[in-house]
């Protein structure tokens, strides 16, 4: 039996409505590129150092405090390897807003960045999208920022950060916060 929180992808088990508004955001890209570091860093404040796959989907509610009141992501954080993908698709039904993270590190991982778009705009159309180049702070980088144009395409804000240094790593939840509450 799957434990209750990776069951069903529509119900959002064991978490309480809120009175200010909230918003699905899904969060994707390939395995190893910091999605779950970079949910636990605005979680908990830690940074993960070890690399545990997930496995399906888990759902982390974030606030924000906003000029225009408090909101809620409620953070779909994806399996990017292929083998735990679960439901992949499924999880993209009703998310509002996505974050495509890559890592700058892994050339690899930025070549995925079509492929996950053209996913997640089959599922949702016309959501508020960010790019998010991850691990701007490690020296070896394999991205440089002008290689990085696809965003220019596709009209998707584009942020470098780091869940490692924090950096920027408020940028990408306000910007969509933005474009959400208009």
């Amino acid at each position: 039996m799957l434990p209750r929180n990776k069951r069903s992808p529509r119900a959002l088990p064991n978490q309480q409505t809120v009175d200010y508004p909230s918003f699905k955001l899904v969060i994707v890209g390939d395995g190893g590129t910091g999605k779950t570091t970079f949910v636990k860093r605005h979680l908990t404040g830690e940074f993960e150092k070890k690399y545990e796959p997930t496995i399906g989907v888990e759902v982390h509610p974030l606030d924000f405090f906003t000029n225009c009141g408090k909101l809620r992501f409620y953070c779909w954080d994806t399996a990017g390897q292929e083998k735990f993908g679960g439901l992949r698709d499924g999880y993209y039904i009703h998310g509002q807003c996505a974050i495509i993270m890559f890592d700058v590190t892994a050339r690899l991982t930025y070549k995925n960045v079509p492929t996950w778009h053209r996913d997640l705009c089959r599922v949702c159309e016309n959501i508020p999208i960010v790019l998010c180049g991850n691990k701007v702070d490690v020296k070896n980088r394999q991205v440089k920022a002008k290689q990085v144009t696809f965003h220019r395409k596709k009209n998707l804000q584009y942020y470098e950060i780091s869940a490692k240094s924090n950096y920027n790593f408020e940028k990408p939840f306000l910007y969509l916060a933005r474009k959400l509450a208009g």
